[in-house]
């Protein structure tokens, strides 16, 4: 494996791309704990927690997530990280209201695509049964 000075980062969404760029270093959450990670780190997958995760760029800007659990697969010099849900920060003292009130909104859509699919559900049941019905 060549030696790089950045890693390219890829923060994925079930919807959408978060965030795609390079990156000086990494830091985030497993089950088993916090770490940092940077370009020549070795390959490396994990199993992500609700957490923060930092990356920075190589003018320094440090970039802010919060992040639903997920997972992060390092290859070479590719990061993939792929979480359910995840929103960017403009700085840590926000980021606990930004988190709440768009994980709040996803979790009001979730509960109603829920109860349609429930409703959907239940109208197939009923009209599988009414095919059924007595034979003469």
């Amino acid at each position: 494996m060549s030696v790089a000075s950045e890693m390219r980062v890829t923060l994925r969404l079930p919807t959408r791309t978060l965030y795609q760029g390079d990156v000086v270093s990494l830091v985030a959450v497993a089950e088993n704990g916090a770490f940092g990670m940077q370009p020549n780190h070795i390959d490396f997958v994990t199993a992500l927690v609700p957490s923060v995760l930092m990356l920075v760029t190589a003018d320094r800007q440090e970039l802010i997530f919060g992040i639903d659990e997920g997972i992060l697969v390092k290859k070479g010099h590719e990061v993939e990280v792929s979480v359910r849900r995840g929103v960017r920060g403009e700085n840590l003292d926000t980021l606990r209201e930004t988190v709440n009130r768009s994980f709040v909104a996803m979790d009001e859509d979730e509960r109603v695509a829920r109860a349609a699919l429930s409703r959907l559900e239940a109208g197939m049941v009923r009209r599988f049964s009414e095919l059924k019905g007595p034979k003469p």
